[in-house]
This record gives C-alpha cells, sequence and structure tokens, in this order.
C-alpha cells in the first residue's frame, strides 16, 4: 500500500476507509459493548462517507493548505499491542495515574492509589467505561456538534475509534496530582483515533494530561520539509465535561512526527461556577489543524483556553475556536502565541458568541504572532457575534518579529546574539505558561519547548 498522499482529495472522499474495512473494525469490538456504541459507530460512518472533502470556498476552510489532504494510504493497526518504555511520553514525577495506548489500544497503565479507587475515581478505558459506566459515555462522549469544519473527520473518529482513556472524578473528589496519558502511533501509514473523555462532578478537581507522540522520536522534533511526504495520519478528540462547581486542567503536548496529518477536536462543557483550562502545545506533524469548541452553560462559568505553537519547516499549525456564552455571569479567556520559523504558516480563526440571554458577559480573545523567518506566514480572523446588550468583550490579533531594542539589551550584556533570540521566544511564551498552577508540568512544557527550538532554530549566518 502506497503511503504517499493523494494531491486531488477531493476525488477521493472515503480514501482508504472503507465499508469493508469499517465492518472488519465492527467486527474486533468486544460483544460486552452496548449496543448503542455500535449503533452510534453506523451511524458515524454513514455521515462520514456522506460528507464531502473540505472545499475550496468553505469559510470554515480559508486559508488552510488542501491539496495534501487525504484519506488514502493508512491503515489501523491489527497487530497485537506493542509495549513502550514509560520514556516515551512525558515524565511527571507525581502523577496520580498513568495510560498508554498504542496504535490506539492500552499497552501499559499505572493505576490510581487504593483510596482514589475506593471514592470511586476512574481512570481507565473507554471500552471499560462502557461496561461500567455506560450512561456516562452514552451522554458525554462526541455529544457536542461539531461546528468548526471538521464534522467529516468527527464522524471518522467516531466510526473507527478502537479504544481511549476515560476519566471520571466523582463528587467533592480533589485529585492533587495530574493524570498523564501517552498516545502512541507505531508511525508509518498507520491511522490512529486518540480520545480523552473527562467528567468531573460537582465540586471535585482535577488534572489532566495528553501527550501524542510518534514511536521515532528521532523523527518527532525535525520540521518536515515537505508535506509530500505524509505517511501518517491521527484524527484525535477530547471531552472534557465540567460539573457545578468543578475544575479541570487540561493540557495536551502534541508532539506527532513530521510525516503526520493531524486533527484534534475538542469540545468543553462548563456548568455553574465552574472553571475548565485547556493548554494545547503544538509542536510535532507536518499539517495539524485544532479545533475547539468551549461552551458555558450557566451562571459563573469560566473557561480558559490558551495555546502555543512552535512552527518551523514547512509546518502548518490550522486552529480553529469557538468560545459560545448561553448563560449570564459566564467569562471566557483565550490566549493563543505562535512563534514561527522558516517557511511555517499558522491559521488562526476564532470566534466568539454571546446568546442574547446571556447579559454580563466577559469574553476574551488574542492571538500573537512572532515571526522569526522573512518567509513564515501567520493568517489571524478573530471575530465577535453579540447578542445581548451588557457585555464585556475584547479580540485582536498581533504579528510582530522580534524587537530589535530588546536584542540589543541582551547582546550589550555579553549574551550571544542566538541565545538571545532563544530568551526572548522563551519570554513570549511564559505569559501561558505561567497561567498553569502545576509546577511540574510547567518545567516539563518548557523543557519540550527548548528541544524542539534548539533543534529547528538555525541563527543567521552574518
Amino acid at each position: 500500500m502506497s503511503t504517499s498522499l493523494s494531491p486531488t482529495p477531493a476525488t477521493n472522499p472515503i480514501g482508504d476507509f472503507t465499508a469493508d474495512r469499517f465492518n472488519a473494525h465492527l467486527a474486533g469490538i468486544p460483544h460486552s459493548v452496548p449496543a448503542w456504541w455500535i449503533e452510534r459507530k453506523r451511524n458515524a460512518y454513514a455521515e462520514f462517507a456522506s460528507l464531502p472533502m473540505p472545499a475550496r470556498t468553505d469559510e470554515t476552510w480559508r486559508f488552510s493548505s488542501r491539496e495534501h489532504l487525504s484519506l488514502s494510504g493508512f491503515s489501523s493497526s491489527t497487530a497485537e499491542t506493542k509495549a513502550v518504555s514509560p520514556a516515551t511520553g512525558i515524565e511527571i514525577e507525581d502523577a496520580t495515574a498513568r495510560l498508554t495506548f498504542v496504535d490506539g489500544k492500552l499497552s501499559g497503565r499505572t493505576p490510581l492509589s487504593r483510596e482514589l479507587a475506593s471514592s470511586g475515581v476512574v481512570a481507565g478505558t473507554i471500552l471499560e467505561g462502557l461496561t461500567t459506566h455506560s450512561e456516562l459515555l452514552r451522554k458525554h462522549f462526541m455529544a457536542q456538534p461539531q461546528k468548526l469544519g471538521s464534522e467529516k473527520f468527527a464522524a471518522l473518529h467516531t466510526a473507527f475509534i478502537p479504544d481511549g482513556a476515560f476519566i471520571y472524578v466523582p463528587r467533592n473528589v480533589e485529585l492533587k496530582s495530574p493524570i498523564v496519558i501517552t498516545h502512541v502511533s507505531t508511525g508509518a501509514g498507520s491511522a490512529v483515533f486518540p480520545h480523552t473523555l473527562v467528567v468531573a462532578e460537582e465540586n471535585s478537581r482535577v488534572t489532566v494530561v495528553d501527550v501524542f507522540v510518534t514511536l521515532d522520536e528521532s523523527n518527532a522534533t525535525r520540521a518536515p520539509e515537505s508535506k509530500a511526504t505524509l505517511n501518517a495520519f491521527a484524527c484525535g478528540a477530547n471531552d472534557l465535561y465540567a460539573a457545578h462547581g468543578a475544575s479541570i486542567n487540561y493540557a495536551a503536548a502534541q508532539l506527532w512526527s513530521d510525516t503526520t496529518l493531524s486533527f484534534q477536536l475538542n469540545s468543553t462543557l462548563v456548568r455553574r461556577d465552574a472553571r475548565v483550562q485547556s493548554l494545547n502545545l503544538h509542536l510535532g506533524g507536518s499539517q495539524a489543524r485544532h479545533e475547539s469548541l468551549s461552551q458555558l452553560q450557566a451562571p459563573g462559568a469560566f473557561s480558559e483556553m490558551l495555546a502555543i505553537s512552535l512552527a518551523s519547516g514547512n509546518q502548518e499549525f490550522d486552529q480553529r475556536t469557538l468560545q459560545v456564552h448561553q448563560a449570564p455571569n459566564t467569562k471566557s479567556d483565550l490566549l493563543y502565541k505562535n512563534a514561527l520559523l522558516d517557511k511555517a504558516r499558522t491559521i488562526f480563526s476564532g470566534l466568539i458568541i454571546v446568546d442574547s440571554d446571556a447579559q454580563k458577559t466577559d469574553a476574551y480573545q488574542s492571538n500573537r504572532n512572532l515571526m522569526l523567518s522573512d518567509n513564515a506566514d501567520a493568517c489571524s480572523l478573530p471575530g465577535l457575534e453579540i447578542q445581548a446588550n451588557d457585555v464585556r468583550c475584547t479580540h485582536g490579533s498581533t504579528t510582530s518579529r522580534i524587537d530589535p531594542s530588546q536584542l540589543f539589551y541582551l547582546e550589550s550584556r555579553g549574551i550571544s546574539p542566538a541565545v538571545a533570540r532563544e530568551l526572548l521566544v522563551f519570554g513570549f511564551f511564559e505569559e501561558v505558561l505561567n497561567r498553569l498552577e502545576n509546577e511540574s508540568l510547567h518545567a516539563v512544557l518548557i523543557r519540550l519547548i527548548e528541544h524542539h527550538f534548539r533543534r529547528a532554530w538555525q541563527p543567521p549566518t552574518k
């Protein structure tokens, strides 16, 4: 099977995800799963097959590259699950529990303590949850309709997902340390469908970290030279549900290989006086699209949406966001920062919607781009749609280069130009990272950024 991508995606909207392949996937599902799970998958496949690939005229795909967007050349792994080293992911010393999935199948785990398990906390798999918490999964798994352009890929995800992470925190339970989930792709020709579902009941508190990594890590941090060499596909999603008074801190590190086409679809639902903070770090992949929908459904709800992208080579990071305020006295705060080297591209398209009943809304949206190359390209489309008359909403975007006066100041203190630029880039990102409460997670993400930047950055020759 060829692992290159077709240059004419519109002619083959199904690619290798045929009906026969879908039926083979269904045949491998355990008989213990409830009937509704199979029915939902069948409906999703029918939707996937009926929807066209994105077209040039689609507003939700404005500025996005489509010439290498194809679903041909990929296959889901049917082999036995491989064991991987814990070092494949990221190491957070005080993790509450760990789960590792290889090509969508559970490979290893560090379970919860007896105390947490006896209190009703779950850090397991979706397949396990379909048996023990079927109605919870039925209510929250991919429950919110996609609105940002990737409806076809969301349906594909639902149809072919083999398993994923299921995190459940009962009422009034607080987890002091993160749950770490590593999703591993074995690389060339593979198609993976990672998923993390987090349900935090009333007045509970949890931190969850997702890591997306390719098994061959020597590839994972090198910027791609050409999208034509794409040979891996990741179509992931996560659902975050915070009930009244709950708190979810979510972080994701995307470290796919330089030959990966990636989609990641996020849905966040925040109830009364609840808080959700999500931070997404984008470093890997060749063409990566991330869509994030946040819905604030009751008074006092707060959603903080953060992202850092370090794009190099010919990477393209496509970010689409939607902040929906559906009740009065809600707040959302979005801060996305991108640094671009070489011929990299970033696209940000964000929209704040304030319903007519959502008076006293407080919403912010900011996209900032730091250009580190004359050949890089950053597109930004922030927007507002306000139907209430007593709100405070701001949105904006900035695109700039490193301030020469700041660079001169550092160099005048004996710091080399290369180190000075590195310090300024890290300072640019710190505004986002400083919002994290967990110091171990903050340190881990800094190390990932440093490693990637030092491999990608080529200091200009004089």
